[in-house]
């Protein structure tokens, strides 16, 4: 059993206080379009106070999904801030948090293990928030669910294509009906004004879905999105699994929206591929 790393720090440790807190959010987001065939998702993963709002937009747009009821597995994806385990590293164990306890399906997240380069480890995942933040939303709005839990510590593109490949893989030969939710916050630290002349541009080519783009971009402009190849993957898998052909960017928002502070802020996005 993997437990918690960051109750009480990035969202509350009472079961009652955090879902009240989740069904708040969204009840608060309303999607200004239909995004009913989205295949992927991208959501936030700081402390709730400062992303929850923009977050409950990438669940909401699952909420609507169509054919939400019969989705079985969530293959949730973040980056690795500790530096620790390996470079590709899936969870074999079942999550504790606050709301129960989240399902590994293990039949899954075994066959995604066995592709080159990505491998079984608990370490990576032990301190790590990226994927954990994302999980009481899950429990909340599809308690049923089972998830695999990834952590990308190589973000390279080429790695993204290989998480991308290994997952659709899966996916296919088990006949899973599954969602990709990528975690990932956007430019860290900067002011409001160059947190939106980095991160728009990034915005527009994941919209047009040019993964390609997007790495480029990224490096050119030295910009600090966290979760680019979790981002890259569910793009990818998206395409290759789906025939994807656009991204919908569902809300964008900034720590400063809390905290009055917009000349250092953390620039926050949910968005979807269908």
């Amino acid at each position: 059993m993997r437990e918690p790393a960051v109750s009480g720090t990035f969202y509350p440790p009472g079961k009652d206080e955090l879902a009240n807190m989740i069904d708040g959010f969204i009840k608060e987001a309303r999607l200004s379009q239909d995004v009913e065939n989205a295949v992927s998702y991208v959501a936030p993963h700081a402390g709730y106070v400062y992303s929850g709002r923009t977050a409950a937009y990438a669940f909401s747009a699952m909420q609507s999904k169509k054919g939400i009821e019969s989705i079985e597995s969530f293959v949730v994806i973040g980056p690795n801030h500790t530096g620790h385990g390996k470079p590709m590293a899936v969870s074999m164990q079942d999550w504790k948090i606050p709301l129960g306890v989240m399902q590994n399906d293990k039949e899954l997240s075994s066959l995604i293990a066995k592709a080159d380069g990505i491998d079984r480890d608990e370490e990576a995942h032990r301190d790590e928030h990226s994927v954990e933040v994302q999980l009481p939303f899950i429990k909340q709005l599809f308690p049923d669910a089972k998830c695999c839990f990834i952590c990308m510590g190589n973000q390279s593109i080429e790695a993204a294509h290989a998480l991308s490949d290994a997952v659709a893989d899966a996916v296919k030969r088990l006949g899973r009906k599954a969602i990709v939710l990528a975690s990932s916050d956007f430019n860290h630290y900067e002011s409001r004004a160059v947190a939106q002349r980095k991160d728009r541009p990034l915005f527009e080519l994941l919209e047009k879905m040019d993964v390609e783009g997007f790495y480029r971009r990224k490096g050119e402009q030295n910009e600090s999105a966290c979760g680019y190849g979790p981002i890259s993957t569910a793009l990818l898998y998206a395409k290759k699994v789906h025939n994807a052909s656009k991204g919908v960017l569902l809300h964008n928002s900034d720590s400063g929206d809390e905290t009055g502070d917009t000349e250092n802020v953390v620039d926050y996005a949910s968005l979807c591929f269908l």
